[in-house]
């Protein structure tokens, strides 16, 4: 199994763009959140969370499936690599978001960047004040960090059976767990 170390050194390889290197750290603190909460093995749910777009930086047209390509060349498991391609539904590829693990990164991947985008807009610039109904209204304003595909965001709340605000908690959760870490 990959350690974390390992991970985060291919990270760096990849990625020098602070923002880049937030987002997975950020994404990563979400999904040990939720494999907590689901019972599930938080290191391999955050190494995952660690290495989503790992090839976001240099392969941006390539996106998850030079990362599919890289982690293969690193002999990863199958498993990661497939939750890691689940992200890029209906965008970039067709693997499916089927696993628990999946399904969290496929949803909580655009909500992160949305959360960290309200964040910045406070007077602390931090998550650890952040309330759910102030990112909630947000999500609902189409102009405020506009890239952010609100569509996934909810398509991911639908399969994991979870209302939309709870979700939004959850991730200001598992970003509080890490607030020092991506300057929040």
């Amino acid at each position: 199994m990959p350690t974390r170390e390992e991970a985060w050194a291919l990270l760096n390889k990849y990625n020098q763009t602070d923002s880049l290197i937030k987002h997975a750290l950020s994404v990563e603190g979400v999904m040990r959140h939720f494999a907590r909460k689901y019972g599930e093995d938080e290191d391999k749910w955050g190494i995952i969370g660690l290495i989503h777009d790992l090839d976001y930086e240099k392969y941006p047209e390539q996106h998850c499936a030079k990362t599919k390509e890289i982690l293969e060349e690193h002999h990863w498991p199958q498993d990661y690599i497939r939750a890691v391609m689940s992200h890029g539904y209906g965008l970039v590829t067709d693997v499916e978001p089927v696993e628990a693990v999946e399904k969290v990164l496929y949803t909580i991947d655009e909500l992160t960047g949305l959360i960290t985008a309200a964040a910045y807009m406070r007077p602390s610039r931090s998550v650890m004040d952040m309330e759910v109904k102030s990112v909630a209204k947000k999500f609902k304003t189409p102009s405020f960090a506009a890239g952010v595909d609100r569509s996934i965001i909810l398509n991911g709340c639908e399969r994991l059976g979870m209302e939309l605000n709870d979700v939004i908690g959850e991730c200001i959760e598992g970003m509080r767990a890490i607030a020092p870490a991506i300057g929040m």
